[in-house]
């Protein structure tokens, strides 16, 4: 968590000690609530300099990291440091890249050379990696500075953004509900003002999850579209890596800098990434639009289904014919899971063996269960995703974009692992709540988690927006849209 000395001297470096005083006793700057777009073009017109973008957010973390454990290893005198240079080379009129200036941090799944990466996991607790991932060599190299690393579940494993090593972290909306996860820590940042980008990974929804617990903007993006190193089985498409931000514009930023080919993936899309940074606006004017039905019987909480229905409407109101329809989803869920247990073996099974004690039990279940399945068991699993797949683009040939709720639940209580059952239906995993979103991940379409209401508890609802195989375009176009015509986006917590 925050260290209050450091972030103050920090500040201090970069305002001046009596200015920095005076910020620590105001409230939150609007600095922090720009967008990113907003931000970085003020910085690059000389209007606010990198400095006080990052003394600001800075001020914020001091503020309201203390009280939501977001941002776990953070890296204030460096930032503050790096944005001094930030101005510096602008002043001597070097090249900006898009980012420039702009604070970020990254989720620590990702390793950051010289800097401590835990993977939530008392294992590593001590590991400072000698490289950067691919993500944040991207995002560094467009100018944006990291301020510290984001906390996430024991390597990623779960929607709910807790471990032994830093503990959990707290919904902005309601300090005693979970953020979800796995990307929790990076969506709590956001939402709370602490940084205007961040970035997250998705399995089984880990970046839509938290975005719908936190009212923010989070997109599972097709697998290839943002390189990652090769490494464990790099040709295992279940998880992919990705942007999360505030608005869906800043989203698109954020991806225009991290997608495009690398020859370390070997599964990279070879498409630019900068195709994703052009206007989002088109006419939806006749655009077929498939309005889920119960995704193949799985329950739902109702107050998130009276927050999605109440959307249907916006959605006609922006010319788009929505029909009641969907998928025949059979084996899509049958088939992630077993590749998933199967991906925990290979990936953690060397740490259950040597550590087991310091492994959580979910990932000995994921690992011990993956370590029994046989080449059939495998081979029926794809089989199963590829039966799956088709049907989907069979589908979307009628339907351009798929609509449902991104998540089956509202934020839960923060001291509950996972949700036992919903609606008096038991989930027989600690992953079974989250089908709405797997069985999209099962598919690897991309797909989106756009703010869409609140209950009247005041906790936020998601609504996810399916797009057709590799088509993120299209999936930011009807997602930009949708916010503009809502403006659920504007909200921020009262704690922020």
């Amino acid at each position: 968590m925050a260290d209050s000395p450091i972030t103050r001297r920090a500040a201090a470096q970069l305002l001046g000690a009596a200015a920095a005083t005076a910020a620590y006793a105001a409230q939150p700057p609007e600095i922090c609530f720009l967008t990113a777009a907003e931000m970085a073009g003020l910085i690059r017109r000389g209007e606010l300099s990198a400095r006080e973008v990052m003394a600001a957010h800075l001020q914020q973390i001091e503020r309201v990291n203390p009280k939501v454990n977001a941002i776990v290893t953070l890296l204030a005198e460096q930032a503050a440091e790096n944005a001094r240079k930030a101005d510096e080379a602008q002043a001597r009129g070097a090249a900006l890249g898009p980012l420039h200036g702009l604070p970020v941090v990254h989720k620590d799944l990702f390793e950051t050379a010289g800097i401590r990466t835990t993977f939530g996991s008392p294992i590593f607790k001590d590991n400072v990696p000698q490289r950067n991932a691919i993500i944040v060599d991207r995002i560094k190299g467009a100018g944006a500075i990291c301020v510290g690393k984001s906390n996430t579940p024991e390597f990623g494993a779960g929607s709910q953004t807790f471990n032994t090593v830093f503990g959990a972290t707290k919904n902005p909306w309601d300090l005693t509900k979970t953020c979800g996860g796995s990307s929790g820590g990076a969506a709590v940042s956001l939402a709370s003002g602490m940084v205007p980008i961040a970035d997250g990974s998705d399995s089984g929804g880990s970046l839509r999850n938290p975005a719908a617990f936190c009212n923010v903007v989070g997109i599972r993006t097709a697998p290839g579209r943002v390189p990652q190193h090769a490494q464990g089985n790099a040709w295992l498409t279940i998880s992919v890596q990705g942007p999360m931000a505030r608005t869906v514009s800043d989203l698109a930023l954020l991806l225009s800098v991290i997608a495009g080919s690398d020859p370390r993936c070997p599964i990279s899309i070879d498409e630019p990434g900068a195709r994703f940074a052009g206007n989002l606006d088109r006419s939806f004017k006749g655009v077929r639009v498939a309005w889920f039905k119960n995704m193949g019987g799985i329950p739902f909480d109702p107050r998130v289904l009276q927050a999605v229905a109440a959307q249907r409407k916006m959605f006609e109101s922006l010319g788009c014919i929505v029909e009641e329809a969907e998928p025949d989803w059979t084996g899509a869920h049958e088939g992630y899971d077993t590749l998933r247990a199967w991906n925990y073996a290979s990936t953690q099974g060397e740490n259950v063996r040597l550590h087991r004690e310091l492994v959580k039990d979910t990932i000995q279940w994921e690992v011990e269960r993956g370590s029994r399945l046989s080449g059939a068991d495998i081979a029926r699993a794809h089989g199963l995703r590829s039966q799956a797949w088709d049907r989907m683009r069979i589908f979307q040939e009628k339907y351009e974009y798929f609509i449902s709720p991104t998540c089956q639940v509202l934020p839960y209580d923060i001291t509950q692992p996972y949700p036992a059952e919903i609606e008096g239906v038991k989930m027989s995993t600690y992953i079974e709540w989250q089908k709405s979103c797997i069985l999209i991940s099962a598919l690897e379409n991309p797909a989106i988690s756009v703010p869409c209401g609140f209950t009247d508890e005041g906790l936020p609802v998601g609504l996810q927006i399916v797009g057709r195989h590799r088509d993120e375009w299209s999936v930011l176009q009807l997602a930009h849209a949708f916010e503009k015509a809502t403006g659920s986006t504007r909200r921020k917590p009262l704690i922020a």
